[in-house]
């Protein structure tokens, strides 16, 4: 007796512990315990590791599942010995009041009837058979449990998902540290670079110092800024050569003369006059490097004026296109201005066209071939946006300005200078910032290129570009950051554009 009352119940050796239910279809796994073959395949499929939901001992690989037919025979002979009629329980049943078998069911009252029922107190209500009901329970309690499982199924899906959130948590974890870890080195690596670049900067400025012990060869670095002093430098230069020369002949033969009566003398003895001999040896003695030098700006200027001659060609005459404008944008009646305004103008209508999120807007003009140029008055401004955008852009959203979405821009940031948005962006190192932008477009060369417009100097060229696809002018004169860039950008008319 003591050692059935510690057995485990007999019921409970034919249930599933999955699905707490008799055995459906038993399935032996090699650990030795049984379960439901449905349920093992549930469990296992939530599963990133094969293991036993009972023992828990871990399975290198899952194990094919085969039905335990010798147990499965045992549990059917079971379910029949379970739920085999005890002599028609339902119809030997006798009503309490008429003492008649309770064959029906009244759906109305929700309770067991007989005949001589249904005749009387319940004639108005709806009547079924008792086994139609019966069967009718049994369904619903089938679906009841199918749900019941699903509900299980989803619940141990979700802990899986929890598990691997907790895993995917630690991982960001290890990547942030990573990341910090680079940063650290990224930032050495700027500061050593940062520390050569000021040690190349002391030399060049040491060279341009040793350049200017003549005022006439100082001018020689403003050729960048004043095109005009280009056309009179080789002349310049010569007469400077020559003045030199002839200045400097009889002091410095006289100063060699010198040197040589010394020596005879006194062989050790070294000339005094060394700027003397400093300039014999950059002038007299190295005339042609001077000269070379001077064919190289005079080739450069040539270059540069030819350049000029092609963006005055090139001017186009570009206006605004209020069908792209976001509703933060104010445009001039003339569409050659545009400022963000200070609310949002909500009765223009939605379009695929229009760009609904950031201050943005396209030109009207649209550049399918031949070449281009357009300036831009940005003035003072602290942050905007100018370039060319396909036609198919996303205008939609946040917006990757670069050439892979399909802008060719250069964009001022407050915090950062200007660059050219080449994803990744490049900064641009300009001695001033400009206040007006050409913007030169060569559609069949795949080029796209920035100037200051006052400066006639260049920014950044994007080259080798395919377009694909016909292009419009780009501008984005960016948020006013409390009053600090609430300038206008400004088209300017084209006989600005080709002076």
């Amino acid at each position: 007796v003591a050692n059935m009352s510690l057995a485990v119940p007999l019921e409970e050796q034919f249930k599933c512990c999955i699905c707490l239910d008799i055995f459906t279809h038993p399935t032996s796994i090699p650990c030795g315990h049984n379960f439901c073959l449905e349920c093992i395949e549930g469990f296992w499929d939530t599963k990133r590791k094969t293991e036993c939901p009972l023992c828990k001992e871990k399975f290198r690989e899952r194990p094919p599942l085969k039905i335990n037919c010798g147990f499965n025979e045992i549990i059917k002979i079971y379910k029949r010995i379970l739920f085999k009629p005890k002599g028609l329980k339902s119809t030997t049943h006798l009503c309490g009041k008429h003492r008649k078998p309770l064959t029906k069911f009244c759906t109305s009252d929700q309770k067991p009837v007989c005949v001589k029922c249904t005749e009387r107190e319940h004639k108005h209500h709806t009547i079924v058979p008792i086994e139609k009901e019966r069967n009718r329970v049994k369904t619903s309690l089938r679906d009841k449990k199918t749900s019941i499982k699903q509900m299980i199924h989803a619940r141990r899906r979700k802990m899986e998902q929890i598990n691997n959130s907790v895993d995917l948590s630690l991982l960001i974890t290890a990547i942030e540290k990573n990341q910090a870890r680079l940063v650290e080195e990224l930032e050495q690596k700027h500061q050593e670079a940062e520390r050569r670049a000021a040690e190349l900067l002391q030399e060049l400025q040491q060279e341009i110092r040793e350049l200017q012990l003549f005022s006439e060869v100082d001018r020689l670095n403003q050729y960048a800024v004043n095109l005009s002093f280009m056309e009179n430098m080789s002349i310049q230069v010569e007469a400077l050569e020559t003045r030199m020369c002839f200045e400097l002949k009889e002091d410095i033969f006289s100063d060699l003369s010198e040197c040589e009566k010394r020596s005879l003398k006194q062989p050790k003895v070294k000339p005094k006059n060394i700027t003397t001999k400093l300039i014999f040896n950059k002038i007299l003695f190295k005339p042609k490097g001077l000269k070379r030098k001077v064919r190289t700006l005079r080739r450069r200027q040539e270059e540069l004026q030819q350049e000029i001659r092609e963006l005055q060609f090139s001017a186009v005459d570009v206006t605004l296109d209020p069908e792209t404008a976001s509703g933060w944008l104010v445009l001039s009646p003339d569409r050659k201005k545009v400022a963000v305004g200070s609310q949002k103008n909500n009765l223009v209508l939605d379009s695929p066209r229009r760009f609904n999120s950031c201050v943005c807007v396209s030109g009207k003009q649209s550049f399918a071939t031949g070449r281009r140029y357009w300036v831009v008055q940005v003035g003072n401004k602290t942050d905007w946006d100018l370039g060319v955008a396909r036609e198919s852009i996303n205008r939609k959203g946040a917006i990757a300005v670069r050439p892979d979405s399909g802008y060719w821009a250069i964009c001022r940031r407050k915090g950062a200078g200007l660059n050219a948005c080449a994803g990744p962006s490049v900064k641009l190192c300009l001695k001033e910032t400009p206040q007006k932008v050409g913007v030169f477009l060569d559609y069949d060369e795949g080029l796209v290129s920035f100037y200051d417009a006052e400066a006639k100097t260049h920014i950044y060229t994007y080259s080798g570009c395919d377009f694909n696809e016909p292009l419009n002018p780009y501008f984005n004169p960016c948020v006013p950051d409390e009053g600090k860039n609430i300038a206008p950008l400004i088209i300017c008319p084209v006989e600005e554009s080709v002076h």
